[in-house]
């Protein structure tokens, strides 16, 4: 793989003259000609070009203490967002390289910092991997609230975004280590989440999760829950 410089890499800027139009992401180094209307001189994105600034891409900061490729600090979220663009510029840009720095030594071998940043970001796949189990257990509620009937707050087939085939009941989700509760819908029928298989079960779903805890005032199996 071609090694570059920072001083090579900000010599590809797309400004007329120069040899072409690079960028970098986690020292990877990718053609950018094509979007040259985002990229080029002039383009929404174009301090992106001639530089790695990783950081941005997760931060949105344009500054120049934004534009780096530091990315210590930053949050799951943050590195989720770095790991998509590197996704979205591997299948829509060329790669023609590494650069020589923060993520590739003088050889294109890769560094410490590299490592670290990989191990972030895949703990942090981890992480939403199982937030999205969490949520297919406990899809959201749906909820709307008025000056005159209070809060009101009910189950479907696809609150929250969770497409299924079981509406549930609305229930408060107190999470380990987080404060205050969230409503979910809560499958009243069947074993246990994760327990398919299970021949010995009350028939009563998820509601016997230590972490859920009844709406008062509402019916224990009702679709629905006003709070006023």
């Amino acid at each position: 793989a071609r090694l570059l410089s920072a001083a090579e890499l900000r010599r590809y800027r797309g400004a007329p003259g120069e040899p072409g139009l690079y960028l970098a992401l986690l020292g990877r180094v990718f053609d950018v000609e094509r979007g040259r209307k985002h990229y080029g001189p002039g383009g929404a994105y174009s301090r992106l070009a001639g530089r790695d600034a990783t950081r941005a891409f997760a931060s949105g900061d344009f500054t120049p203490a934004g534009l780096v490729d530091n990315v210590a600090g930053l949050s799951a979220p943050e590195l989720l967002s770095i790991h998509s663009w590197l996704s979205f510029y591997s299948d829509n840009y060329e790669p023609v390289g590494k650069l020589v720095g923060r993520f590739y030594d003088e050889n294109g071998a890769p560094t410490e910092a590299l490592r670290e940043a990989e191990a972030a970001i895949e703990e942090a796949l981890k992480l939403q991997a199982e937030s999205e189990q969490k949520k297919q257990q406990f899809p959201p509620c749906n909820s709307e609230w008025s000056s005159a009937k209070g809060t009101r707050f009910w189950c479907s087939r696809q609150s929250g975004g969770v497409h299924r085939d079981w509406a549930g009941v609305p229930r408060k989700l107190y999470r380990p280590g987080s404060q205050g509760s969230s409503c979910v819908c809560v499958r009243s029928t069947g074993p246990p989440w994760g327990q398919p298989d299970s021949s010995q079960h009350s028939d009563r779903g998820d509601l016997d999760n230590p972490h859920l805890q009844q709406y008062e005032g509402c019916h224990p199996l009702a679709e629905q829950c006003v709070l006023t």
